[in-house]
C-alpha cells in the first residue's frame, strides 16, 4: 500500500504510512544495512533506526488516540434587570368579578392542519386547558349553556378572519363577550405588505411584511405574568413576516417592543424608511398590542406574529390569563428534580473524574441560588464501582468521599433490564447486592425512590419488579418517559399500580453519548436553542412539576449537563416569574397526584402496539392472550347464553372462569381493572402454535359503564363488540327480579314500581337499585359512547328476541361478524328444550345441557302503573336508538319498531 497525503489542519500536509507497510519497508532496509557496513557503522546505524522507531511509534501513538475536548464555558447569562426593581407580578384574578365562564378555549383555525393552528392547540395541551376547535368563515358553535359561557377566551389563528366575519356571527360573538366579559387573541397575518393601514372598524393602524430586532416586553403593562420585564432579546427575530401595531384611540397599549431590523436591507421594501437609518433604528414598535376595550367594550391582545418566536408562546399564556380574568392562568411554582442516572456505569474513557465530580459540586452550589433546594440525584448500580480508568476510579472514590452533598437511588446491581428477570427471587437478590453496596459505603439512599435501568418494568409494567422495589428498597416514587407513550412529551402522565406512585420523566436532549458538545446533534447552537427558550425551556414552563433523565457521562468529560441545567435555570430566572425549588421525590409526587388526581388510575395499553413498550416487554408475554372480541352486554338481556353458544365454537375461546364472577372476568371496570395487564391475561389460555382461535371474554356490565370504552379500546382498538338489546321495559323489569331472587333487601322490601318510581329523597340503596334497573336501558347513550372510540364497523347489534327465538341464525350472523375461519352448522349443537323453553346443547342422542337453574326464570307479570311508566320514560331513548340503527345501518329490531308504533 502507498503512502496517502492526509490533511491534519489547513495548509499542512503531511505523509501518512501504513502501519503494515512501513513496518515491512523498516526490517528491510534494516537488514540490507547490516550486511553491507561495517559494525560501528553499523551500530550508529542502528541507533538512528531505533529513535526513529520511537519518534514514529510516538506519532502514531499520538495521531490515533482520542483527540482532546475543549469544554463549553460556563454559562455567562446573566439577567440585567434588576430584581429588587421589577414591578410586582400581575396576578390576573379579579375577585370583584362573579364571572359565569367555562375554562375553555375557543380556537377558531384557518383549517385543521395549519402551522399555527397546531401550534395553539399545542400550547394549549401542554399546559392542559380544555379546549374546542372551529373553523374561521363558518357558523360560530353554541358558545352558552345553561346561562353560562362555554368560553373564556377566543383565539383568532387569524386577525383577518375575525375581521372579515360575517355581520351576524360577528355582532353574535361581541356580544358574547361583552355580556360574558370575554376577551379575544388574534395573530395578524396578512396576506400583502402594508404601510399605515387602517384595521377594518377599528382605530388602528399596522405596518406589515417586516423584519425585527431587540425584543422587549413593556414593564407597563398589565398582560404579562409569567412573563418576566426587563430584558431584551438582542438580534434579529425569526422571519420578516411580522406585523406592528399603531393605535389611534387610548383603548390601545403595546405589550413589547421592538425595532427594525433596517441594516443590511432587512425591512421591509414597503417601508418607507426615508429618514436617517441610525434615527430610524432607534424607534420602537409594538409587535404585540392589548386593547383594553374601551372603543368597542371588547377585551383583545393582538401579536404580529405567529409563535415561532419563543417569547410569544409565553405571552400567549399570559393573554389567556388576562382576558380569562386568571381562569386560565397557569401556577408559576416550578418543582424540578434532575436524576443522573449510571452512576458508577460506563466504559473507560467515559465516566467522571474527580476534577468533574468538584465541578458537579460547584454546580449544585450556583443552581441553589437560583433553585431553592436544588441537589442532583444519583442513581447508582455498584456493580461498576472503579471500573474505569485510574483517574475515573478517583473519580468514582471522590463521589463516594461527596456523598452527602446529594440525593441517592439504586438502580439493580448489575444495571440489568428488569423485563429481562421473570423470577423474582433474582430479581430481589439482584437489588440486595446494590442495598448492600449502599451500606458498605454509607451512601444516604432514603428518598424512597428510584428509577429502573433504561426505564424497563415500569411501563409496560412488570410485576416482579415492583414487588422486589417494595421489598427490599420500600419504593414509593419511581419516574419513566414511556406512559402512556414517549411521544408527544406534552401526553406524558402519571399513575399508580401496587401503591407505586409513577411520575412522569422529561428528556433534555442528553443521552449515554451526548458526551462532546461538538458532536451534539446540531452542535452548540442547537443545545442553545433548546435551553434559550426552545424544547428544555417549554418542557419547565408548561410542566409544573418536572423530573429529568440525564447521565454520568453527561457530566464527565464536557460536563454538558452541568452547562445545560445551570444555563436554562438562569434563562428561566431572567425571562420568568417561575418559583422554581427541588423537593425529595415523595413530596413531589404528593404534590403531582394533588394537582391531577384523576391519574392515579392507569391506562392499560396494549404493548406490541408501540415498539418502545415491545422492547421492554418480557418475551415471556404474548399479545395473542388478548381477547380479539368482547360481549359486552348489557345484563339480563341473554349474554350468559351467547357466551354458552360461542364457547362451543372450535375456532372461538373464552377466558377461564373466575371463581367470584364466574363466567365474566369484569377487567375493564371495578377493582380489577387496577390489579394490571398480567392478572388480566393469566384469564386466558397461552394460544397454541399453529391455532388461529378466536379470544374472547364477555362481561355484561361493560356496556353501560363510563370509563369502560375508552379503557377497551386503549388495550384492544381492533376489537370487535357485541352487544345484545331486548325491550328495555322488560330489561329492567328482569334485573329486579333477578335482585330479588338473589335475595337484595332492598328488591325484597319494596315493589318494582316503588322502585322505579322512587324520588330523590330515597335512601341510597334504593336509587342505586333503581338506577341498575333503568340506566342499561338508555341503549343509544351507550352505544354512542362506544362509538367514540370504536369505529362502527367493529360493533354488532343483536336483536336478544331474536337470540332467544332463532339462536341458530343469530350465531350464523356473528360466525360472519367474526370472520371466523372455519364455519359451522350450530343446528348440530343447540336445540330447542320444550321444559325449559329455550335452546340448549346438545349432548348425546337427544339430550341437552342447559343453563342453570337462575336462567329462564318466569316472572310474575309487570303492573299496569310500572307498564305505563316505563314506556313513557324509555320512549325517547326508544326514538334516538332508532335514529342510530339507522344511521349505522344496522335493521332494527321488531320489539323497538312495536314499541314506537304502539306510543300516543
Amino acid at each position: 500500500m502507498p503512502p496517502t497525503a492526509s490533511a491534519l489542519s489547513p495548509g499542512v500536509f503531511v505523509v501518512s504510512l501504513s502501519p503494515v507497510w512501513t513496518m515491512a519497508a523498516f526490517l528491510q532496509t534494516r537488514w540490507y544495512l547490516v550486511r553491507r557496513l561495517t559494525i560501528t557503522k553499523g551500530f550508529f546505524v542502528l541507533l538512528f533506526l531505533c529513535v526513529a522507531s520511537l519518534v514514529f511509534l510516538s506519532y502514531y501513538v499520538m495521531s490515533f488516540s482520542t483527540p482532546l475536548h475543549t469544554a463549553p464555558p460556563p454559562p455567562a447569562l446573566q439577567c440585567s434587570n434588576r430584581q429588587d426593581a421589577l414591578p410586582a407580578v400581575n396576578s390576573h384574578v379579579n375577585n370583584a368579578k362573579q364571572l359565569r365562564l367555562d375554562s375553555r378555549v375557543l380556537v377558531l383555525a384557518e383549517t385543521l392542519y395549519t402551522s399555527l393552528g397546531q401550534e395553539i392547540l399545542v400550547v394549549l395541551e401542554a399546559n392542559r386547558f380544555g379546549y374546542k376547535v372551529a373553523l374561521a368563515g363558518k357558523s360560530l358553535p353554541s358558545l352558552t349553556h345553561a346561562d353560562k359561557g362555554k368560553f373564556g377566551v377566543v383565539v383568532f389563528e387569524r386577525l383577518e378572519s375575525y375581521l372579515n366575519m360575517d355581520s351576524w356571527n360577528r355582532q353574535l360573538l361581541d356580544k358574547y363577550c361583552r355580556d360574558y366579559d370575554v376577551g379575544i387573541v388574534a395573530f395578524a397575518r396578512p396576506d400583502e405588505a402594508l404601510y399605515d393601514a387602517q384595521v377594518r372598524d377599528f382605530p388602528l393602524f399596522v405596518h406589515t411584511k417586516l423584519s425585527l430586532r431587540h425584543y422587549e416586553v413593556d414593564a407597563a403593562s398589565p398582560v404579562p405574568r409569567v412573563t418576566r420585564a426587563g430584558e431584551v432579546a438582542l438580534g434579529p427575530l425569526p422571519s420578516d413576516e411580522w406585523t406592528v401595531f399603531v393605535g389611534n384611540h387610548s383603548t390601545y397599549e403595546p405589550v413589547a417592543w421592538a425595532r427594525l431590523n433596517v441594516i443590511g436591507g432587512g425591512s421591509s421594501a414597503v417601508f418607507p424608511v426615508t429618514e436617517d437609518g441610525a434615527l430610524v433604528e432607534q424607534r420602537r414598535y409594538a409587535p404585540v398590542m392589548r386593547d383594553c376595550g374601551l372603543f368597542d367594550g371588547v377585551q383583545r391582545v393582538l401579536f404580529g406574529n405567529g409563535l415561532n418566536f419563543w417569547l410569544h408562546k409565553v405571552l400567549l399564556l399570559d393573554a389567556l390569563s388576562f382576558l380569562s380574568h386568571g381562569k386560565l392562568s397557569i401556577s408559576l411554582d416550578r418543582f424540578v428534580l434532575v436524576d443522573v442516572d449510571d452512576i458508577f456505569v460506563g466504559r473507560p474513557g467515559t465516566r467522571m473524574k474527580r476534577k468533574d465530580v468538584e465541578e458537579l459540586l460547584s454546580a449544585q452550589q450556583r443552581i441553589q441560588r437560583i433553585v431553592k433546594n436544588f441537589r442532583f440525584n444519583l442513581g447508582f448500580s455498584g456493580k461498576f464501582f472503579r471500573h474505569g480508568t485510574e483517574e475515573e476510579n478517583d473519580g468514582d472514590d471522590a463521589l463516594i468521599e461527596n456523598r452527602n452533598a446529594f440525593w441517592w437511588f439504586g438502580h439493580s446491581w448489575g444495571h440489568t433490564q428488569a423485563h429481562t428477570i421473570a423470577n423474582l427471587t433474582s430479581m430481589i437478590e439482584d437489588m440486595q447486592l446494590n442495598q448492600g453496596f449502599a451500606q458498605l459505603y454509607e451512601i444516604p439512599v432514603n428518598n424512597s425512590y428510584s428509577v429502573a435501568p433504561h426505564h424497563s418494568g415500569v411501563y409496560p409494567v412488570h410485576e416482579e419488579l415492583y414487588e422486589a422495589w417494595k421489598s427490599v428498597w420500600h419504593i414509593k416514587v419511581t419516574s419513566t418517559e414511556e406512559y402512556p407513550h414517549l411521544r408527544p412529551a406534552r401526553h406524558r402522565r402519571g399513575f399508580i399500580h401496587r401503591d407505586i406512585m409513577v411520575l412522569p420523566r422529561q428528556t433534555c436532549g442528553l443521552f449515554t453519548h451526548t458526551i462532546f458538545i461538538n458532536k451534539f446533534p446540531g452542535g452548540r447552537e442547537k443545545l442553545d436553542a433548546s435551553i434559550q427558550g426552545g424544547d428544555l425551556f417549554q418542557i419547565i414552563l408548561y410542566n409544573q412539576i418536572s423530573i429529568f433523565m440525564t447521565h454520568l457521562s453527561n457530566y464527565g468529560n464536557d460536563r454538558l449537563g452541568s452547562y445545560t441545567f445551570e444555563s436554562v435555570f438562569k434563562f428561566l430566572q431572567c425571562w420568568t416569574n417561575l418559583r422554581l425549588e427541588t423537593v425529595p421525590p415523595p413530596k413531589l409526587a404528593n404534590i403531582y397526584f394533588g394537582l391531577y388526581p384523576d391519574e392515579k388510575t392507569p391506562i392499560w395499553r396494549n404493548p406490541c402496539d408501540d415498539h418502545r413498550h415491545f422492547e421492554i416487554w418480557s418475551n415471556q408475554k404474548s399479545c395473542e392472550r388478548l381477547p380479539q372480541f368482547l360481549v359486552i352486554g348489557p345484563q339480563k338481556t341473554g349474554t350468559t347464553a351467547l357466551y354458552t353458544f360461542l364457547a362451543m365454537h372450535p375456532s372461538i375461546v373464552s377466558n377461564f372462569e373466575s371463581p367470584s364472577t364466574f363466567e365474566e372476568v369484569q377487567f375493564f371496570n371495578g377493582r380489577n381493572y387496577v390489579r394490571g395487564l398480567d392478572w388480566y391475561m393469566d384469564h386466558f389460555p397461552v394460544p397454541a402454535n399453529g391455532t388461529k382461535r378466536l379470544v374472547f371474554e364477555k362481561s355484561a356490565n361493560y356496556f353501560d359503564s363510563e370509563e369502560v370504552p375508552e379503557r377497551a379500546f386503549a388495550l384492544l382498538p381492533r376489537a370487535k363488540l357485541i352487544c345484545i338489546l331486548i325491550n328495555p321495559i322488560r330489561r329492567a323489569y328482569s334485573w329486579y327480579q333477578h335482585m330479588r331472587a338473589h335475595k337484595d333487601p332492598v328488591a325484597l322490601q319494596h315493589s318494582f314500581y316503588e322502585v322505579i318510581s322512587a324520588d330523590d329523597n330515597v335512601r341510597h340503596s334504593v336509587k342505586e337499585l333503581k338506577h341498575r334497573s333503568l340506566n342499561p336501558g338508555l341503549y343509544a347513550q351507550h352505544i354512542d359512547r362506544w362509538l367514540g372510540h370504536f369505529d362502527p364497523s367493529q360493533i354488532m347489534v343483536i336483536d336478544g328476541e331474536l337470540l332467544r327465538s332463532d339462536p341458530i341464525e343469530v350465531m350464523n350472523s356473528i360466525q360472519d361478524f367474526l370472520e371466523v375461519d372455519q364455519h359451522i352448522d350450530y343446528s348440530r349443537l343447540i336445540k330447542f328444550d320444550k321444559q325449559k323453553g329455550f335452546f340448549c346443547q346438545i349432548v348425546g342422542d337427544d339430550k341437552t345441557k342447559c343453563l342453570g337453574r337462575g336462567k329462564g326464570r318466569l316472572y310474575p307479570e309487570m303492573d299496569s302503573r310500572s307498564q305505563a311508566l316505563l314506556k313513557s320514560f324509555y320512549h325517547k331513548p326508544n326514538v334516538a336508538l332508532s335514529k342510530l340503527l339507522g344511521r349505522l345501518g344496522l335493521p332494527v329490531p321488531d320489539w323497538l319498531t312495536e314499541e314506537l308504533s304502539d306510543w300516543r
